[in-house]
């Protein structure tokens, strides 16, 4: 049992006590974080090394062979909540080896706080610039960078970044792999010019997808804090852990759906890397944006992608205390989500042919003795990890009888949209999936499913054996099953403009794709 147990503190937290005049430990932290980027960049503690271990640079065979995944982070499987928490765990144990910040701790983006919801991210995420020790330096949180050039997968051009490139996020783009590419974001990026033009577009854009709001029963819920909520009620951590599990159970069980935490974790890389809002006739997106945390390749390399994926861990922690599992998580071995094969090809140095297990190595992160780290270390953070998370927006929903998906509706037997064949190599890049129904002659919309992808899916290996998407949702009483479409928002467009009204439980075909090039899908009304 650990002695002294850090608190991890809400970003928020750490940003008003510096606006009331005590800096101490936003300085402390803005001193680590500048630490471990000036490292060398084969330092192991170094930003450029522990943020490549998400993606890029690829490792291994994923550094040269396009069907392998060279990356190390776990998507889709059960291992997703513990491989994060272990890369937490990683970074901040690096910002803690920085002389002077042996007692700093990794603090969380609370993304469905007010502040969240009103402000977007803290301004100690965005300033351009920071004050330390009495010298203005360029902000270590705001991007990061590269000190090496990083390459995409052989053949694969488009996610290759000069040493030099600095990441970016929404509305900059920060493709830069071919000469193309870099004109046209060249062109893009002098749109906004100043940080200042930056800043008020990406929180505006994360304050839209915080604030976008579904019809659930009688109300309308916030789509993301809806989601988060949900999570918490999942019985299992199977289910609780992964997209690919709750998936394959919605798909078997439509009168019980499930929330899984990964799926909102996919909307908030989204929101920063860049997306338009569904079903928000004054939003538009701003094409060509193409932000870091966008896209699996580089997310890991955009210091917020640590804010966020802290908050992700606070969020699992927070199951694990509301479900009586601090000490102990169960993994279902026939679960989907829990098994490798020819299929479906692990991350970066992982046994093809495993079933996941707590004994699963979390690659690459070790412990002091040199051994793999495996989820069994990193279930109980307080005696097994010691830390711990101060007051946060999920506290009250996690410490009451929380609403599951079902319980948010007001029908004894409610409908469920069902959506699926979607083929993710027929998209370039992420893609969002919109439901709507009906109410009194006026388009409401019932829910959005985030797909966090890649612009070209043949090179990676997980995402080719996993190209079959699908969502499940529920219809709100009053709004009728015939009158439900679906609208698949793209990079390059809305599919959606084929014959899409279908009759309730009838299954019938979506958008057929005339050039080989659109996806189609099926919805079926269950």
């Amino acid at each position: 049992m650990t002695n002294s147990i850090r608190v991890r503190r809400s970003i928020w937290d750490i940003q008003a006590d510096f606006d009331n005049g005590n800096t101490t430990e936003l300085d402390n932290l803005m001193r680590a974080w500048k630490g471990i980027k000036d490292l060398p960049a084969t330092d192991p503690n170094s930003f450029f090394v522990i943020g490549g271990y998400h993606g890029e640079p690829f490792t291994g065979e994923g550094a040269t062979d396009p069907s392998w995944w060279g990356g190390y982070c776990q998507h889709g499987t059960v291992l997703f909540p513990t491989w994060h928490r272990a890369y937490m765990m990683r970074l901040e144990n690096a910002l803690r080896s920085i002389p002077g910040c042996e007692d700093v701790t990794l603090p969380f983006w609370d993304e469905t706080s007010q502040q969240s919801l009103s402000l977007g991210l803290p301004p100690c995420l965005t300033d351009e610039f920071y004050t330390l020790d009495g010298v203005q330096i360029p902000n270590p949180i705001r991007s990061f960078t590269l000190p090496d050039a990083i390459q995409d997968v052989a053949g694969q051009t488009l996610y290759s970044k000069p040493a030099g490139y600095a990441t970016v996020r929404y509305p900059l783009s920060g493709l830069v792999g071919t000469p193309q590419a870099q004109s046209e974001s060249a062109a893009h990026n002098a749109q906004f010019p100043t940080a200042a033009d930056q800043n008020t577009q990406l929180n505006y854009n994360i304050t839209q997808w915080l604030n976008t709001q579904v019809v659930v029963g009688g109300g309308t819920w916030g789509l993301i804090h809806k989601r988060f909520v949900a999570c918490l009620a999942a019985p299992t951590y199977t289910l609780f852990s992964n997209t690919t599990s709750s998936s394959a159970y919605n798909n078997a069980n439509p009168q019980s759906l499930v929330m899984a935490l990964e799926s909102p974790h996919n909307y908030m890389h989204l929101a920063v890397g860049g997306f338009d809002v569904p079903g928000q006739g004054n939003i538009s997106p701003i094409a060509g944006a193409n932000g870091d945390m966008g896209e699996n390749n580089t997310a890991g390399l955009d210091p917020v992608f640590f804010f966020h994926h802290c908050f992700i861990d606070y969020v699992f922690w927070k199951w694990q205390q509301r479900s009586g599992s601090t000490q102990n998580l169960t993994i279902d071995p026939n679960d989907p989500g829990a098994t490798y094969g020819e299929n479906n090809p692990p991350p970066a140095g992982a046994d093809r042919n495993a079933t996941m297990s707590l004994q699963t190595p979390l690659l690459p992160f070790v412990d002091a003795s040199g051994a793999s780290v495996t989820s069994a270390d990193c279930i109980d953070i307080e005696g097994q990890m010691g830390y711990t998370y101060g007051p946060g927006s999920l506290d009250a929903p996690a410490a009451k009888a929380v609403d599951s998906l079902a319980a948010m509706t007001t029908s004894a037997a409610p409908k469920v949209a069902h959506v699926e064949g979607i083929d993710r190599s027929k998209v370039r890049g992420s893609m969002l999936i919109a439901i709507y129904g009906e109410r009194d002659g006026k388009r409401e919309l019932i829910d959005v499913e985030p797909v966090l992808s890649r612009w070209n899916v043949e090179g990676c290996a997980n995402c080719m054996s996993k190209l079959k998407v699908s969502a499940d949702s529920y219809i709100p009483e009053g709004l009728e099953p015939e009158k439900v479409t679906v609208e698949l928002h793209t990079r390059d467009g809305i599919v959606g403009d084929g014959p899409v009204n279908k009759a309730a439980g009838v299954l019938t075909e979506g958008f057929v794709a005339t050039e080989g090039e659109r996806p189609s899908y099926t919805l079926e009304i269950r």
